[in-house]
């Protein structure tokens, strides 16, 4: 099975290190019902391109968080692994204390039901899934393994997918927090290009 937006995300219950460094055996997604949940795969702990993107996420904890927004990690790795690559500072390749949920996807279910599981080589490639209040995927990416992804393009998808909640308006290219949004009409999208035509011209 294949995550697919638009749809309910798989559910999975694993054990999973905590952010208090804690192992929650029976950790699992619909945990979370009734917040905006961001699921992101990394390939292996103890790699290259993967430290930066978890201390990314850690970095703007505080903005998905004032989303309602909570951030799991997971990786086909055990809680062992993750717990010794929390414990390693950062300055000798480790992650330190990270503050979200680092999930053990040891038997690579999890990693396969979502579609990012490289069969042949046991890991998971950079899928990072939005997931709103009810358990529906709105925004899925998926990287090849040496490519490291864009943590703020994630929160401005959040934005986006919160402001069509409130508002009901449609969010055109680049939107932004703060910018104009568009009604979901002919008129709507006139209107828009009316007023922002010269910003589309070569």
């Amino acid at each position: 099975m294949s995550v697919q937006v638009g749809q309910q995300a798989p559910n999975f219950k694993a054990t999973a290190v905590m952010p208090d460094n804690s192992f929650k055996d029976d950790f699992t997604l619909e945990d979370y019902r009734g917040k905006y949940v961001v699921v992101f795969f990394w390939p292996l702990d103890f790699t290259f391109v993967c430290p930066t993107e978890i201390l990314e996420f850690n970095k703007f904890l505080p903005e998905f968080e004032k989303r309602n927004t909570q951030v799991i990690g997971i990786s086909t790795d055990s809680q062992f692994s993750h717990l010794a690559w929390k414990n390693t500072p950062i300055e000798e390749g480790g992650i330190g204390n990270v503050q979200f949920p680092m999930v053990s996807d040891f038997t690579k279910e999890i990693s396969r039901d979502y579609g990012v599981l490289v069969e042949e080589a046991g890991v998971a490639l950079r899928g990072s899934f939005l997931i709103d209040k009810d358990g529906v995927v709105h925004h899925a990416v998926i990287n090849n393994l040496s490519l490291g992804r864009n943590i703020k393009e994630m929160i401005r998808m959040i934005d986006a997918l919160q402001h069509f909640e409130k508002y009901g308006e449609v969010c055109p290219a680049d939107w932004e927090e703060g910018q104009e949004a568009m009604k979901a009409s002919p008129e709507g999208v006139k209107e828009y290009l009316s007023k922002h035509a010269d910003e589309f011209k070569l």
